[in-house]
């Protein structure tokens, strides 16, 4: 049997068969039209528009020196014209792809340049939301585990701190025990200068009643219940106390300092916010 691609021939015992093969002509580049580009007659900007929640391997650098590698999730946006129908879908997965496998934190500032640039956008924004890990020690046994941060990178840096807090005016009416209950601490802020992520989470944790941990021991799981009971904390009380640290920390341009409390006797949560621009007097 002979085989011959594009024309074909097969020869099997006497019988001669020639073929041909149609392959329909791919289109050219230039003969696709380019829709996006196509004027919108409404005269309506769109201040964000792009792919959200796409999933890529990054590095993020610890305070110790080494690097963690882990999955980001991403949001890639930029701002439309109101001349333009749409923006091109496509680049922004291009971008993220055209460089490193794995991303680093040290080269977001050059692929939101990029991003502006391919797209011929004014201003453009990226986010990159990842798990952050911090190993942590437990007080008494000193038995090691790792403990996880939801974190936030853009223009500004957003970190989630899970704590302990115990209710002040629980201890104060009660003959004995206290209700406690877990928190969440957010910090965004704004820097001019390196601020780990280590520092931010330290910060919230000295600020609350107590620390949490991966793994505790029985001597350990003492020394927490009465860590938190001789520290009481109201939701104002946290975040005050994280926000006098960073009134303190030349650092820190501005920040966003939010608590919320998961009420263990209530179906509700204790919330609180304190926001603050150091540049603006």
């Amino acid at each position: 049997m002979v085989r011959y691609s594009g024309m074909r021939a097969f020869l099997e015992g006497d019988s001669f068969i020639k073929s041909i093969m149609y392959m329909p002509q791919r289109p050219t580049q230039t003969s696709i039209p380019d829709v996006q580009r196509t004027p919108d007659n409404r005269r309506i900007a769109i201040d964000r528009v792009g792919i959200k929640s796409i999933r890529h391997p990054v590095k993020v650098s610890d305070k110790a020196g080494g690097a963690q590698h882990t999955i980001a999730n991403f949001n890639m946006y930029v701002y439309l014209p109101h001349h333009f129908k749409g923006t091109h879908m496509s680049r922004f997965v291009e971008i993220l792809n055209s460089g490193e496998r794995e991303i680093s934190v040290d080269s977001f500032d050059t692929i939101l340049q990029e991003m502006v640039n391919r797209l011929e956008a004014a201003s453009g924004h990226i986010e990159m939301n990842f798990a952050y890990f911090i190993e942590k020690v437990a007080p008494v046994s000193s038995v090691k585990s790792l403990l996880d941060h939801d974190n936030v990178m853009a223009h500004k840096t957003r970190v989630v701190v899970p704590v302990t807090s115990l209710c002040p005016c629980s201890k104060e009416i009660s003959r004995y025990g206290a209700h406690n209950q877990r928190s969440h601490i957010t910090m965004t802020v704004e820097t001019n200068d390196i601020v780990w992520i280590e520092d931010l989470v330290a910060i919230a944790e000295k600020q609350a009643s107590c620390e949490i941990y991966g793994l505790l021991k029985r001597p350990d799981e003492k020394f927490v219940t009465e860590r938190a009971y001789e520290n009481p904390k109201f939701v104002e009380d946290l975040v005050r106390d994280i926000a006098e640290v960073m009134n303190r920390d030349p650092r820190i341009d501005s920040y966003v300092i939010e608590s919320e409390n998961f009420e263990s006797i209530h179906n509700h949560s204790a919330y609180a916010l304190i926001e603050n621009d150091k540049r603006v007097c």
